[in-house]
């Protein structure tokens, strides 16, 4: 099954990547950016096929989305197994899994964050969730192409899983008395983050090892999920940078 990604960044991610073939590029006609460029000599040197066509043809095969030019089709971004990525895990490791994201952009926007901090695996929700598509592999920046992704129906089931290897679970909501600071982030660890309104569902909130919150001392007392995901990430980060230079 083929896919479209757009965007300077998740296609050039794609192809430095190499985690799934492009079957064929196409690049506005018009433009002529450094971006754009480096996309056509990398795409060139790997042997994909590279066809210049006017903007507005680029326009209509994206819907009208913003492609800023650029335009790959591919084989869709695969699933894997949750035991797959279970078997797939190392010591310590740190897993993120989202419980009924719904938006894409926020998916997007979280799997960026994840990427980005080296995360060793997602886990999503099949039901009332955002899958993985184009408008998420755009918000992810070229960061889908790096993570592991396993998509379960029962989330309270895969925790389940999770803590049946070792891993402690911690589900970030909002009020909870102890902060996420407050959690050793060094151990092999799976965090989870809920839906933009509802947060955990009780099921999955009450699988959960720990609960532990943002602190907001401000009088917003809540946040968008992705910059959760990315706070959090970034604590667990610090506290195993410092715990490696012991």
């Amino acid at each position: 099954m083929e896919q479209l990604i757009y965007g300077i960044h998740p296609v050039r991610e794609c192809l430095r990547s190499g985690a799934r073939p492009v079957s064929c590029l196409y690049i506005a006609r018009e433009t002529g950016s450094p971006g754009l460029k480096a996309i056509v000599h990398l795409a060139r040197r790997q042997g994909y096929t590279v066809r210049f066509e006017p903007r507005n043809l680029l326009d209509r095969r994206v819907g009208g989305a913003k492609h800023q030019g650029v335009v790959a089709v591919c084989v869709a971004r695969p699933y894997i197994e949750l035991e797959d990525l279970l078997d797939g895990l190392g010591p310590a490791p740190l897993v993120v899994a989202l419980d009924s994201v719904e938006d894409p952009r926020n998916l997007g926007a979280v799997l960026r964050c994840c990427a980005a901090a080296g995360v060793d695996g997602v886990i999503v929700t099949r039901d009332h969730a955002a899958g993985v598509t184009a408008t998420v592999s755009k918000a992810a920046a070229g960061g889908l192409e790096y993570l592991s992704i396993a998509r379960v129906s029962n989330l309270a089931r895969a925790i389940d899983q999770l803590k049946t290897k070792g891993i402690w679970v911690a589900g970030v909501e909002t009020g909870q008395p102890l902060g996420c600071q407050d959690l050793d982030l060094t151990l092999a660890t799976a965090l989870v983050l809920g839906n933009e309104g509802a947060g955990l569902r009780r099921l999955v909130r009450q699988k959960c090892d720990f609960l532990a919150s943002i602190p907001t001392p401000g009088p917003i007392r809540s946040l968008n999920v992705s910059v959760a995901a990315g706070i959090v990430l970034y604590e667990a980060i610090r506290q195993r940078g410092r715990s490696r230079s012991r």
